[in-house]
C-alpha cells in the first residue's frame, strides 16, 4: 500500500484527476475494511466525476450496490 500512497500523493502534485480516479479505485479494492474502501472508492467517484471519465457511471454502480449512496 505504500506504493499506491506514494502514487496517490504524487498525483494530487500534479493534478492529475484521472491518475487520481485510477488510483483510489485500486485503494478501494485492497482496502482492510469496509468503511476505507468506501472512503476510497468515494473519493474515486468524484475524481471521475470531476475528470469526466469513462468509469463514472461502473463507480457510482459499485457504492450502490455496497449502500454508500
Amino acid at each position: 500500500m505504500a506504493d499506491l500512497d506514494a502514487a496517490i500523493l504524487a498525483a494530487h502534485a500534479t493534478g492529475d484527476g484521472r491518475a487520481l480516479a485510477l488510483l483510489y479505485s485500486r485503494a478501494a479494492d485492497t482496502a482492510d475494511t469496509p468503511e476505507a474502501a468506501a472512503f476510497f472508492l468515494t473519493h474515486a467517484w468524484v475524481w471521475a466525476l470531476a475528470t469526466g471519465s469513462a468509469e463514472t457511471d461502473r463507480l457510482h454502480a459499485r457504492l450502490a450496490r455496497e449502500g454508500r449512496v
